[in-house]
């Protein structure tokens, strides 16, 4: 990463500098070269970020306007700053993945979400449920324990986790990864719930989790249309009540 080495060779030139140049103990050269490090990559990432997070406002701009194709075109220009900072890359990806994939586009979300920033695990579930759905139920788990690893508080990961095993027949493996769920999340009550349903071999309970369950895609449509219009009929309720 450039930034990285930019502030390593910083730190080498005021180090080698002191070292040859000045009469100093042994000891200063690489105390005073620290500092000069970690003020320089700390200069630098806040330069890159501040750049970054300028494009992925303007992308989401884009996106409150429904232009999906310019949103993306978007954030790919952010792409260039990923040899600069870490990370950077896989963030990009991963957003770009997710706008794909929530427009069911699943063949153009693939290669984004298999690039994802491993702490966002909303990129990450969706990865795991595409190779689900491509019978690679070994990377599907992988991808899984990843995303805990990272984001052991998320409840609806360990439910989306424990979904994807039971969906795929292994049900008592579900069972074990909703009981270490909750041993990250004690009293989590929908842990709880579903870890009861599968013990009782019932299906899982997901809708209580609103749209962060339906924009994986694990519903069938027509229960999600159900769904919309029931809310829909709902509101207009409220409306007429108001009147």
């Amino acid at each position: 990463m450039y930034n990285l080495l930019i502030s390593l060779g910083a730190a080498a030139v005021v180090f080698a500098a002191l070292l040859l140049f000045a009469d100093l103990p042994g000891w200063v050269p690489p105390l005073a070269a620290a500092p000069v490090f970690a003020v320089s990559y700390l200069l630098i990432a806040r330069f890159v970020l501040k750049k970054v997070n300028a494009i992925m406002e303007a992308a989401g701009r884009d996106l409150q306007g429904q232009r999906i194709e310019k949103a993306v075109r978007t954030l790919q220009e952010a792409l260039r700053f990923g040899p600069w900072q870490f990370s950077v890359t896989g963030q990009i990806h991963s957003q770009v993945g997710m706008i794909y994939y929530m427009k069911r586009d699943f063949s153009n979300a693939f290669p984004h979400l298999e690039k994802s920033f491993v702490k966002n695990w909303t990129a990450m579930g969706m990865l795991a449920i595409s190779y689900m759905k491509r019978n690679k139920k070994d990377k599907m788990a992988a991808t899984f324990e990843k995303a805990v690893q990272w984001s052991p508080k998320e409840s609806l990961l360990w439910n989306l986790y424990a979904y994807c095993l039971n969906e795929t027949g292994d049900a008592e493996k579900a069972r074990q990864v909703l009981e270490k769920g909750l041993k990250k999340l004690p009293g989590d009550e929908r842990i709880k719930t579903n870890l009861e349903c599968l013990r009782e071999g019932k299906k899982m309970k997901m809708r209580s989790f609103g749209d962060m369950w339906l924009q994986f895609h694990l519903e069938r449509q027509s229960v999600v249309m159900k769904q919309q219009a029931a809310a829909m009929g709902g509101m207009a309720r409220r409306k007429i009540i108001r009147k």
